[in-house]
């Protein structure tokens, strides 16, 4: 379970490392928050809590390289006034800028249903929310296009 504290606008991982957030506000649409990884990139992540998903990709320091890929991963949100909690179900898609979507993280997701650690109930769950995502995004061809189809304006 990942919290994201927004008063202190900090993250705590699994792990149990805490990050300090460059940016960390709730949206009409959800949670957004920014944090720089070690290799000097920032990470950009936006919960879309009804949607069941985070939204996230890599953004490099250099304004002369590209960004990675975007992530769309089924996660479970639980939310109140402090804090934002996530649970990972290890589904997830990507998308790179003009190319096409594919789910990814499968056989890790399969091996944590057969363990036990995703249960049948999450799974479907998991299973549903990422097959919906990836088949609006290809009708939308891009993952800004499918925000707007979201209701969701803010550029990505």
């Amino acid at each position: 379970m990942e919290v994201i504290d927004l008063f202190s606008s900090q993250r705590r991982r699994p792990t149990g490392q805490v990050h300090r957030l460059e940016v960390c506000h709730v949206e009409r649409w959800g949670l957004a928050v920014e944090c720089p990884t070690p290799d000097h990139d920032v990470e950009i992540t936006w919960l879309l809590a009804d949607l069941g998903l985070r939204l996230t990709r890599l953004r490099p320091r250099n304004r002369h390289s590209l960004p990675g890929p975007s992530t769309l991963t089924a996660v479970t949100i639980h939310r109140d006034t402090r804090s934002w909690a996530t649970a990972d179900l290890l589904l997830s898609l990507e998308v790179p800028d003009g190319g096409r979507p594919r789910i990814t993280r499968a056989a890790e997701f399969a091996s944590a249903v057969a363990a036990g650690a995703i249960r049948p109930s999450e799974a479907d769950y998991a299973f549903r929310t990422v097959h919906r995502t990836l088949d609006e995004i290809s009708m939308h061809r891009s993952v800004n296009q499918w925000l707007a189809y979201r209701g969701i304006f803010d550029p990505w």
